[in-house]
């Protein structure tokens, strides 16, 4: 019985090493993908999307409470466009 209990123990802990082992490198890579992401696809300037919104923040926060308030919350907007 007590083999069983040795070997029991000693694939407990061969297991739980190797998923942690396992883990490691897994986060590891992860930082290593996320650090190289970064220094190589910087995060685009989003000065130009704000320059060419021509909807004052108001206005849409009052078209989405209206389409809020008809729809009863099951309304989505997609996009608003300015219409000359």
């Amino acid at each position: 019985m007590s083999e069983n209990i040795e070997l029991a123990l000693q694939l407990l802990i061969v297991g739980m090493l190797s998923v942690f082992f396992i883990l490691g490198i897994v986060t590891g890579l992860a930082r290593l993908l996320i650090m190289l992401v970064n220094k190589y696809y910087p995060e685009l300037d989003n000065s130009l999307s704000k320059k060419k919104k021509n909807i004052e923040q108001k206005k849409v926060a009052v078209i989405a409470s209206v389409v809020d308030l008809i729809t009863n919350g099951k309304g989505v907007i997609q996009s608003i466009k300015k219409l000359n």
